[in-house]
């Protein structure tokens, strides 16, 4: 199981909007709107890595008013 943090960067005033919407796909543990550089902070899981990212490019990405992701995959040190 790969677990990642998704940064998001939205357009003005859409935070909750897109916060909301994301929460909704498959493999979303979380998603919630905060303040600072980025908007929305969601907390994805697969099964490995090649589909967590067809989890943040198909799906995440194409969720309106999103203008910017960053993707941090969990590490266990």
């Amino acid at each position: 199981m790969v677990n990642a943090y998704i940064l998001i960067q939205t357009e003005v005033g859409k935070a909750a909007s897109v916060a909301a919407d994301i929460a909704e796909i498959p493999g979303v543990i979380s998603s919630e709107d905060v303040t600072g550089p980025y908007d929305v902070i969601v907390r994805a899981e697969a099964d490995n890595v090649d589909q967590l990212g067809q989890l943040v490019v198909a799906k995440v990405q194409n969720v309106a008013g999103i203008t910017r992701t960053l993707t941090c995959p969990v590490v266990h040190l």
